[in-house]
């Protein structure tokens, strides 16, 4: 009997290591959460899944809860408690939630524009029908714009060009946007319905590109992951991990020959067993994220914070970029000399 209830205990001790093993990092940090819930979108691969694919998430296991149709939509989720990390999203919609008084941080980011062979917005841009009449700034007023969300980086840019073309704040509120999937934007304009749609990766001839975010700007980090407050205090440890695997996840994608990247994302694609069409992926030519790691500095944010002050959407002071972003959970950043960028929200 004693053997037995010594044999017993000892299963009972191997399992118990094995919980801890399996929730420990391989430096024997301990992990609060083994589950990591986020969005994803139809034919493409972002860089959670991609992190996760290359295993740099280990022994967090990712959990898919849904599409995502946007950044204002992915910050929603991540509002409610649907997510434990929202979709990427632009950097000019996270100052405005911010500014809100929402209890949501930008934690890594998650696409820009460094260089026109390496980066999916040096592709993309805002594209009319090949025979459209539509040449310039001007020629919008009064036109269908089909948008993937309202008030996020596609409004943004068009009002933007359409400022810079000359346009008055009534002229530009004369174009109507339509929301419209991202999967059937291109559709959508093919087939008249809209006079102009933002399109990353065009199917084919037939649409001409009008302008582009490198026409308006340079170089930049365009949009990001945002986690909630409430997540990072209570889950310091699982944060660090997965943003960890996620900066790893950039720089695998950055030095990787884009023909390996491709079929990644195609192995990707297919193991996840949603009936998609990968057709997109070979139109992909980056992230397009200009800093090592992911890591964010105040100039990513306050170019858009400035433009929002200047259109009136938000007030001065009403947001401290201190608020809007932090480096402090991604082990791989560095804060530049004088940027307080590893600070805590």
């Amino acid at each position: 009997m004693k053997r037995l209830l010594a044999f017993a205990a000892a299963l009972l001790l191997a399992a118990a290591c094995g919980r801890d093993d399996a929730s420990s990092t391989q430096d024997g940090t301990a992990l609060e959460k083994l589950e990591f819930r986020h969005l994803g979108s139809p034919g493409s691969v972002d860089l959670v899944e991609l992190a996760g694919d290359l295993g740099y998430l280990e022994p967090v296991k990712l959990k898919y809860v849904g599409i995502s149709l946007g950044g204002p939509q992915g910050i929603q989720t991540l509002l409610s408690g649907d997510t434990d990390i929202s979709s990427s999203s632009f950097n000019s919609a996270i100052v405005k939630v911010v500014a809100s008084g929402a209890p949501v941080t930008a934690v890594i980011a998650s696409y820009g524009y460094d260089t026109a062979e390496d980066s999916f917005l040096a592709q993309g841009g805002y594209f009319v029908r090949e025979d459209s009449p539509i040449r310039g700034p001007r020629d919008l007023v009064g036109k269908k714009i089909a948008v993937n969300a309202l008030g996020a980086q596609a409004e943004l840019y068009l009002s933007e060009y359409m400022r810079r073309g000359g346009l008055g704040k009534e002229e530009i509120r004369r174009v109507e946007l339509v929301v419209i999937p991202p999967v059937s934007m291109e559709q959508t304009l093919r087939q008249g319905q809209v006079d102009v749609a933002q399109l990353y990766w065009p199917g084919g001839p037939g649409v001409r590109k009008l302008f582009s975010s490198e026409d308006l700007y340079q170089h930049f980090t365009a949009g990001s992951y945002m986690m909630s407050n409430r997540y990072l205090r209570e889950n310091p440890n699982t944060a660090r991990h997965v943003l960890g695997g996620i900066a790893r996840a950039i720089e695998w994608a950055r030095s990787t020959p884009r023909a390996q990247v491709h079929e990644r994302f195609r192995q990707i694609i297919a193991k996840r067993g949603r009936n998609e069409n990968d057709g997109v992926i070979q139109y992909w030519t980056g992230f397009g994220i200009p800093a090592r790691n992911g890591a964010l500095k105040d100039e990513d944010f306050r170019i858009w914070l400035d433009w929002l002050i200047e259109d009136g959407q938000i007030e001065a002071g009403a947001v401290d970029l201190e608020k809007v972003y932090t480096n402090a959970f991604n082990p791989f950043a560095r804060a530049a000399p004088g940027d307080e960028a590893a600070r805590a929200p």
